[in-house]
């Protein structure tokens, strides 16, 4: 994978040496964004409307993110940007790696950790958490806006529209919050945790587990033990499932969990499916999960 990361590296600064600056929206020409992440750029693609051309890299629903290999078309796709749209924390390290071979002064580059006060070695999953997320919104229209002064109007107009059709997923959280807050819940990995805190869940997991899985590494045996030993006990109502990063450990929880008469509930860190939208795809998440969450409830 590192290899592939040097060539790509490589192709890239050769593409930003050969041309131009891309022509920015002000001229009345198509603003051309890259997203490295798909949750970021349907946001970005709702907002730009037909103003902006949004490109998503990482987009396949069946792979982990974690462990993208990026290509030489994603250098092109970069170089050629007149916004990159990046989550940061570590999460995304070789989009940083294309931004620094193509420095160029006239493309705007929006990075969400940077936006949000966050670093590597924090929780990168911030489009969990829905007040990231109406920043995140914000400051997209705020770039859009000063790349292309002439339809400044018009994107403001995209992101009313985009806050009217959040609606829905805002109302989710406010119900499963006001029903089911201070409710233990399991997660297989971090993904989930801002959203546990917005629902007002308490997720019990322990930590270094949940960040483990997400890195990639193997648990501490202890954190292994003490998950088992919370599924065995029922003391959460419901397991959170990471569909896209997964190993043996953690199935061995998701079967565990479905011993014990404890809902399952499946979440991803890309869209799913990848035609949805951003709210579409959380909206069904959280029915899922307030489903779950009755199930239990009925059941006791």
């Amino acid at each position: 994978m590192r290899a592939r990361m040097v060539v790509a590296v490589a192709v890239l600064a050769v593409v930003a040496a050969c041309s131009g600056a891309a022509p920015g929206g002000s001229g009345g020409s198509v603003l051309r964004v890259v997203a490295a992440e798909n949750f970021w750029g349907s946001i970005a693609a709702q907002i730009g409307g037909s103003h902006a051309d949004v490109q998503s890299v990482v987009t396949d629903p069946n792979a982990d993110p974690h462990e993208y290999a990026s290509s030489t078309n994603d250098s092109r796709a970069i170089a050629m940007a007149d916004v990159v749209i990046v989550n940061g924390a570590g999460y995304d390290t070789w989009a940083q790696a294309m931004l620094g071979a193509s420095k160029r002064a006239s493309r705007r580059v929006i990075t969400v950790a940077d936006l949000v006060g966050k670093k590597e070695g924090d929780n990168p999953h911030f489009w969990y958490d829905p007040a990231f997320v109406a920043r995140v919104a914000d400051q997209i229209t705020a770039t859009f806006k000063t790349a292309d002064p002439a339809g400044a109007s018009y994107f403001d107009q995209r992101r009313a529209a985009l806050d009217a059709a959040l609606k829905p997923y805002r109302d989710r959280i406010a119900e499963i919050k006001h029903r089911f807050g201070g409710v233990k819940i399991a997660a297989t990995e971090s993904v989930f945790a801002y959203m546990a805190s917005a629902l007002g869940l308490d997720l019990i997991s322990p930590p270094a587990f949940m960040t483990a899985v997400a890195e990639g590494t193997e648990p501490p045996a202890a954190t292994v033990i003490q998950f088992q030993n919370q599924l065995q006990a029922k003391e959460a109502r419901v397991l959170v499932y990471n569909v896209q990063a997964f190993s043996s450990v953690t199935t061995n929880l998701k079967h565990l969990a479905a011993a014990a008469d404890i809902p399952v509930v499946g979440v991803s860190e890309t869209l799913q499916p990848e035609s949805a939208t951003f709210q579409e795809w959380q909206v069904s998440q959280l029915l899922a999960l307030e489903n779950a969450l009755n199930a239990d409830a009925l059941a006791r």
